[in-house]
């Protein structure tokens, strides 16, 4: 039952994450970084800390109580990760909803998954596993063996975004800004840099499990706290801010952009509605995460599931909005193959940890 419950969950962030950029094509008359940053202020500095205060008693004690140096390295992965989830956004507005994500995901989901092990394989840490143990186990072969995989479909996803471009002479109706190098480029970054979420909440680990201790012992036969990542999520999310905000008010000087936010001569109320609805469903991503993985209790195949969803459901609104509607058979069939084979490549990977 645990283990459907944390599917489902899942499912629902992964239905979140794949669905967040919808909204904003309501938005009128405001440049992109206006309008990313209203979403941002929703997802990063007020939802966070609501879902916080109503789920987990006391969360601010937890924070002013932790560590330092616990803060700071949790701040550090969410402004690494900031800097992915701003060139996300990016990748996307180039390359479309269904490319973009597909790349940026698949890229996190491996590195999410391998990074941290070139990294206590260099600072080794107690109970913690090395690019070492990767190569020489069989679950470390097959988290490697998903890595190239997924290689193997970003290229396929590449080469199908090559021959969009080339089909439609540059001039995609239902994506103008479509830029086939730039958008490969910042997605790289993106799915590289993103990933830090993932290391964001192992950091904030300590966090997590006060206030699932304080959970358990209040209420000990509810079992694992659903919600007990809330409290975490407050910290990484500040550093995506920083990250974030210092970006687009450097774009709303350099653009002379600034104007979007007082525009009467754009529909303001509706902008602000649905940049709103979209920060805040941004989050909801990572609120529902939180609470498949303490169903699922595996940090690694929770994050491998939780990408898989997002790029299913990221690439079903691709289809909706006809981001390769004039491409030839043979161009969605390429695109299709890249798809499929980045989620396998996720699948691969989830399967290697589940055997850990």
């Amino acid at each position: 039952m645990n283990a459907l419950l944390g599917i489902i969950f899942h499912f629902l962030g992964g239905f979140a994450s794949g669905s967040f950029y919808i909204p904003y094509k309501k938005v009128k008359g405001w440049a992109w970084e206006s309008y990313w940053i209203v979403g941002g202020l929703c997802s990063w500095l007020i939802v966070p800390p609501l879902a916080a205060y109503l789920t987990i008693p006391n969360f601010g004690n937890i924070i002013s109580e932790t560590s330092i140096t616990t803060l700071s390295w949790t701040y550090l992965m969410g402004l690494l990760w900031g800097i992915g989830g701003l060139t996300y956004g990016l990748g996307v507005r180039y390359l479309g909803v269904s490319l973009g994500s597909s790349v940026i995901l698949g890229l996190c989901s491996v590195f999410g998954s391998i990074i941290p092990s070139i990294y206590y394989y260099i600072i080794p840490t107690s109970g913690k596993d090395t690019i070492a143990d990767l190569m020489t186990t069989r679950w470390g072969q097959m988290v490697l063996l998903g890595l190239f995989v997924c290689v193997v479909g970003i290229v396929i996803c590449g080469k199908a975004g090559g021959m969009k471009d080339k089909e439609l002479a540059g001039i995609d109706k239902n994506n103008e800004e479509f830029q086939l190098v730039r958008g490969l480029i910042l997605a790289i970054i993106s799915g590289v840099l993103s990933a830090c979420f993932s290391f964001g909440i192992e950091a904030g680990s300590s966090m997590s499990k006060v206030a699932n201790d304080l959970w358990v012992a209040q209420n000990p036969a509810q079992g694992e706290f659903l919600y007990r990542n809330n409290v975490v999520y407050i910290v990484i999310l500040w550093g995506g801010l920083t990250t974030n905000l210092i970006w687009c008010m450097y774009l709303n000087a350099k653009n002379k952009t600034f104007g979007d936010y007082t525009n009467t001569n754009t529909p303001l109320l509706r902008n602000y509605i649905f940049s709103a609805i979209a920060g805040t469903t941004w989050f909801l991503q990572f609120f529902f995460y939180g609470m498949g993985e303490s169903k699922l209790g595996n940090g690694p195949s929770s994050w491998i599931l939780h990408m898989a969803f997002i790029i299913i459901i990221a690439n079903t609104w691709g289809l909706v909005l006809k981001e390769w509607k004039g491409v030839s058979k043979k161009t969605m069939t390429t695109i299709g193959l890249g798809i499929l084979t980045i989620i396998i490549s996720v699948l691969i990977v989830g399967y290697g940890n589940s055997l850990k």
